[in-house]
C-alpha cells in the first residue's frame, strides 16, 4: 500500500468509522518506540545516522509540536530537557526507555499550561484592560526565542490574553455595526462577553491537554515528533488515527452521519447531517442540537463528553454497522441543561462530496462554433486498501466514458485542493490520457529506479485538455499533472506551482514487530518515506512542484504553503529520463498564444486585481510580524478593510449582475454524478450558483447573513472561469490549426 498525500491523518469530523472495539490490554509504548526506531533506521529513504545529533532534533521537534508559539515552556525548561535528554533520546528509544522523557516533558507542559490558564482566569476576572497604549505583539512566535524566565513567560502570556480579548471585542463590535447597517438583528444578542468567551476557550484547551490525555496519546505526540524528524511526511499514526486515515482513503464511513463541532462551553454541536444517513433517516437529532454525553455500546452508562476532543467524541460515536449508540442531546433552541436521550442505529455513510464528479458546460460563441466542455473534479486519489471496492480511477474511467458519449470538445481535470492518495490509482488514471508509456519513476534508498507505465494501449480521451492546480495540489496530483505536462498532453493552469511533495510513504504495522505475547492491537503504525518519485522527464517534483504553463494571481503566493516551507524536507534532484519516454509535439499546445490571451483577460479582470492587492497587503503584514494592542489603531485597520470590502461589493454587485445575464445567454450547465452514471440517467441541467445540499444539510452560522459579498456569477470563481476560457481557446486554436494542416503528427510508439 503506497500512499502519497500531504495530510498527516484524516481527522474525520464525521461521526462515523470502523469498529471502535478497544484492546483490554494497553500496548507497551516503550517497546513500540524501540521497534519504530529500528524500522526508521532500516526503512527510511534517507538512512540518517541514528545518533546524538538526530536525538537533539527529536527533542526540538517534540517541544515545537507541544508549544508552537513558545509561550508555555521557558528557556530554563528547555535547558533542563537538553541536559537530561538532548543527546540521549536515540539510545533511550532503543533501550525501551522513551516514555520516560516523553511523559516528563509532556507533564511539564501540562503544568505550564495549567499555570498559564490560571493566570489567564485571574486576569479575565479583574478590571477591564487598557487598550489605549501603543503596544504591539508578534503575529507569529514560531521563530521567537524561548522566554528566558517564568517572569518573562508570564509577561508574554498576558499580552497574548489581552490580544485575544481585544480581537473578540472588535469582532463583536464589527458584527453589531454590520447588523445595524443592514437593518438586521444583532447576532451577538445573548452571546457571552469577550472575557468569558476567552476564559472558556482556555478551559477547553486545558481539558484537551490534561484530562483528555492517556499514555497512548502522549506516545503519539512524542513518536510523531521522532518520525517527522526524518522528513515532514514520515509519521507515527496511533491506532485511532490509522482507522480515520483508512476511512478517508475509501470515502466511506460507518456511523450516524453527522458533522460535529466543538462548542466553547464544552459541548459538541451538530452542524451537519448527511442526507439519507442514519441520523437523517431516524430523524431524532436536528441541526444545532448539542451532544453532552455518549453511551457508545448502549449499555445504559453515559460517558460525559464535555470538553472532550472532537476526535475522541467521534471514536465514542462510531462503531460497527447495525449497532446502536445512545446520545444525550440538548435540543437546539432549548434551555441549557434540558436534555433528551436519542438512540441511533449506525450505518454506512458515503462521503459523496469527496468522490469524483463531473459537469458539462455548453458555451455559445458569437459568430463561432458552440463548445461542449467537460469538467472533472477530483478531491483526492482515494482507494479502499482493505477491500479494493472503491477506486477513484474506476470512477474517473466511468465518467470519461460518459463524457465521450456526450461528445465533449475539451476537458478540464480540477486538482485544486487535491492532497494526493494512492500511487497505483494515479498511475492507472494517467494512462487514460496518453499512449502506453512511463507515468512515474520511483527511486528507493539504494538508488534503484523502477519505471511505472500506464496500462492502456490507447488513451480513453485524446482531445484538448487543461489541468487546474493550486498550491494544495500535492503528491499524486503532481504525478498526474507532471506526467501530462512532460508529454505535452495538457496545459497546466493555476497557481505558480503545486505543493512540491515528491515522496512515497508506506504504513508499517508496528504491532507485527512486537514480542509474541505483547499487546499488539493498539501499537500503531509507522508511515515511513521509502521512495522518491520522479516525472518521466527525470525531474523530481520535490520542493519545486509542477509549474503552471498559465499562471494566475493567487492568495497562496502570500502565505507559506508548500514543501519548501516544511521542516526536514528532502532535497530536489533529477535522474535520467525514462527509457520509453516519448513526448508529443509541444507546439500542439500553442502555449505562447494561450498565455497571451489569458494575460489579456487577467490584466482586465477586477477580481484578479483584487487578489493582487490582497497578496501585497498580506506579504507586508507577514514581513512586519506584529499586531497592535491599541484599540484605536485596530479599529482604523478594520474600518479600512471594511470600507475596501464594501467598495468592492458595490462594484461587484453591478458587474456580477451583468455577468450573470451574459452567462445565462451564453452557458448551460449539466451535472453528472457517479450515481447518475450507475443509473444510466440523462445529464441534468443545474444552477451552479445555488448551493448544493444534496449530500449534507448544514447549519447556518448566525453571522452568515451579514456577509453581503455577492456570489460568483454562475458559481464560477475567477480561477474556474479563466480555466474554462483557456480550455475554450485551446479547443478553438487546435481546431483551426487542424483545418489549416498545422497540427504536427504524433507518433504512436506502440
Amino acid at each position: 500500500m503506497s500512499i502519497i498525500r500531504i495530510r498527516r491523518s484524516v481527522m474525520a469530523v464525521m461521526a462515523a468509522a470502523v469498529s471502535s472495539t478497544a484492546c483490554a490490554q494497553k500496548a507497551d509504548f516503550n517497546e513500540v518506540g524501540r521497534q519504530m526506531a529500528i524500522l526508521l533506521q532500516n526503512s527510511h529513504y534517507s538512512r540518517l545516522p541514528f545518533n546524538a545529533k538526530l536525538s537533539e532534533q527529536f527533542l526540538e521537534d517534540y517541544l515545537r509540536d507541544l508549544d508552537y508559539g513558545r509561550v508555555y515552556f521557558t528557556q530554563q525548561d528547555v535547558d533542563r530537557f537538553k541536559a537530561d535528554y538532548g543527546d540521549k533520546l536515540h539510545s533511550m528509544l532503543l533501550q525501551n526507555e522513551s516514555m520516560k522523557p516523553a511523559q516528563d516533558i509532556y507533564h511539564t507542559f501540562q503544568a505550564r499550561v495549567e499555570a498559564r490558564v490560571a493566570d489567564a482566569k485571574e486576569m479575565l476576572s479583574g478590571p477591564d484592560f487598557d487598550f489605549s497604549k501603543d503596544e504591539t505583539i508578534m503575529r507569529s512566535r514560531k521563530d521567537a526565542p524561548w522566554p528566558k524566565t517564568e517572569v518573562e513567560a508570564k509577561s508574554i502570556w498576558r499580552q497574548q490574553i489581552r490580544e485575544a480579548v481585544l480581537a473578540e471585542t472588535l469582532r463583536r463590535d464589527m458584527l453589531v455595526k454590520m447588523a445595524a447597517d443592514q437593518g438586521k438583528p444583532d447576532p451577538t444578542k445573548g452571546d457571552r462577553e469577550p472575557k468569558e468567551k476567552i476564559r472558556l476557550r482556555y478551559d477547553r484547551f486545558l481539558h484537551s491537554i490534561k484530562d483528555d490525555v492517556d499514555d497512548e496519546e502522549i506516545a503519539n505526540y512524542f513518536l510523531s515528533a521522532v518520525a517527522r524528524s526524518y522528513d515532514p511526511h514520515t509519521d507515527y499514526m496511533s491506532f485511532r488515527e490509522m482507522n480515520r486515515f483508512k476511512d478517508g482513503m475509501k470515502n466511506e464511513l460507518v456511523g450516524i452521519g453527522a458533522l460535529l463541532q466543538a462548542e466553547e462551553d464544552g459541548a459538541t454541536k451538530i452542524t451537519g447531517i448527511v442526507v439519507n444517513g442514519p441520523a437523517d433517516r431516524e430523524g431524532n437529532i436536528k441541526l444545532n442540537d448539542r451532544i453532552v454525553a455518549v453511551d457508545s455500546i448502549n449499555s445504559g452508562v453515559m460517558t460525559d463528553i464535555m470538553f472532550m476532543k472532537i476526535d475522541k467524541v467521534v471514536d465514542l460515536i462510531r462503531g460497527k454497522e447495525n449497532t446502536t449508540v445512545r446520545l444525550k442531546v440538548e435540543p437546539a433552541g432549548g434551555a441549557r441543561g434540558e436534555a433528551k436521550i436519542v438512540t441511533i442505529t449506525r450505518g454506512k455513510v458515503e462521503l459523496k462530496d469527496e468522490q469524483a464528479s463531473a459537469e458539462i458546460i455548453e458555451m455559445k460563441q458569437p459568430g463561432g462554433t458552440p463548445r461542449r466542455l467537460g469538467w472533472i473534479t477530483l478531491p483526492s486519489f482515494y482507494a479502499d486498501f482493505d477491500e479494493g471496492t472503491t477506486r477513484c480511477s474506476v470512477d474517473v474511467e466511468r465518467i470519461l466514458g460518459r463524457l465521450n458519449e456526450e461528445k465533449i470538445d475539451g476537458l478540464i481535470i480540477d486538482l485544486r485542493n487535491d492532497g494526493g492518495g494512492s500511487l497505483d490509482e494515479v498511475r492507472r488514471m494517467t494512462g487514460f490520457f496518453i499512449n502506453r508509456g512511463p507515468v512515474v519513476q520511483v527511486k528507493n534508498t539504494l538508488g534503484q529506479v523502477q519505471v511505472k507505465d500506464a496500462d492502456n494501449r490507447k488513451p480513453l480521451y485524446d482531445g484538448p485538455m487543461v489541468v487546474l492546480i493550486d498550491k494544495s495540489s500535492a503528491s499524486a496530483s503532481e504525478i498526474l499533472a507532471g506526467a501530462l505536462q512532460d508529454y505535452n498532453r495538457a496545459v497546466i493552469v493555476g497557481d505558480s506551482s503545486t505543493f512540491g511533495k515528491g515522496t512515497v510513504q508506506q504504513p508499517m504495522d508496528i504491532g507485527k514487530m512486537l514480542p509474541f505475547f505483547a499487546a499488539r492491537d493498539r501499537a500503531g503504525f509507522l508511515k515511513v518515506t521509502i521512495q522518491k518519485f520522479y516525472r518521466p522527464s527525470g525531474s523530481s517534483t520535490q520542493l519545486e512542484g509542477v509549474a503552471s504553463d498559465v499562471v494566475l494571481p493567487s492568495l497562496a503566493d502570500a502565505v507559506e504553503i508548500g514543501e519548501k516551507f516544511l521542516d526536514h524536507a528532502l532535497p530536489h534532484d533529477r535522474i535520467r529520463p525514462a527509457g520509453d519516454f516519448n513526448q508529443m509535439p509541444k507546439a500542439n499546445l500553442f502555449l505562447p498564444r494561450l498565455q497571451e490571451l489569458s494575460k489579456t483577460r487577467v490584466t482586465a479582470s477586477k477580481d484578479f486585481a483584487y487578489v493582487t492587492e490582497d497578496v501585497t497587503k498580506a506579504k507586508t503584514r507577514q514581513a512586519e510580524n506584529k499586531v497592535s494592542l491599541n484599540i484605536a489603531t485596530r479599529k482604523k485597520e478594520l474600518d479600512e478593510a471594511d470600507s475596501t470590502q464594501k467598495t468592492r461589493n458595490i462594484e461587484r454587485r453591478e458587474r456580477f449582475k451583468k455577468q450573470q445575464d451574459e452567462d445565462s445567454a451564453r452557458f448551460k450547465f449539466y451535472k453528472l454524478s457517479l450515481e447518475d452514471i450507475e443509473k444510466g440517467a440523462d445529464i441534468h441541467a443545474y444552477d451552479p450558483s445555488v448551493e448544493d445540499e444534496g449530500f449534507m444539510r448544514k447549519a447556518k452560522d448566525k453571522t452568515e447573513d451579514l456577509d453581503d459579498t455577492p456570489r460568483w456569477p454562475s458559481g464560477m470563481d475567477p480561477v474556474k472561469r479563466e480555466g474554462l476560457m483557456v480550455l475554450k481557446d485551446l479547443v478553438d486554436i487546435t481546431e483551426n490549426a487542424r483545418m489549416a494542416g498545422m497540427i504536427k503528427p504524433t507518433a504512436d510508439v506502440r
